[in-house]
């Protein structure tokens, strides 16, 4: 679990959930518009005045975990319903964007099959 590629997933990963997360915040990532009902379905997460500053705050805390090495298999197994939310977003009323939402999945599919030995207690009685 300490190699170079797995490494680099990590960091890339915490980075992106960093990035995207503080944009949520401060808004210094210029987006595309998105669709009509991808808008109105943002506008309402905004008017409930905490929803997305929690995601944000969420992601910004699981993406520094990752990139500290810090629990790294808890964060990813709480990453898990955040990515397949950011990917149901892009797949149901954002597809032209959907790029970034696979790249989370994907990465976050490979680190948590990289530290599947850690989740093996898990599913064992």
């Amino acid at each position: 679990m300490k190699s170079q590629f797995t490494q680099i997933v990590r960091i890339v990963l915490g980075l992106i959930l960093i990035a995207f997360g503080a944009n949520k915040l401060y808004s210094f990532i210029p987006l595309p518009q998105p669709p009509v009902a991808a808008s109105e379905f943002m506008t309402s997460l905004a008017a409930s005045g905490y929803v997305l500053q929690v995601v944000a705050v969420f992601e910004i805390i699981i993406g520094l975990m990752l990139v500290f090495r810090l629990w790294v298999p808890f964060a990813l197994a709480a990453l898990v319903p955040l990515s397949l939310n950011i990917l149901l977003f892009h797949l149901f009323l954002d597809v032209p964007a959907i790029g970034a939402a696979i790249v989370v999945v994907a990465l976050n599919g490979i680190l948590l099959y990289k530290h599947r030995s850690k989740y093996a207690p898990l599913f064992t009685s």
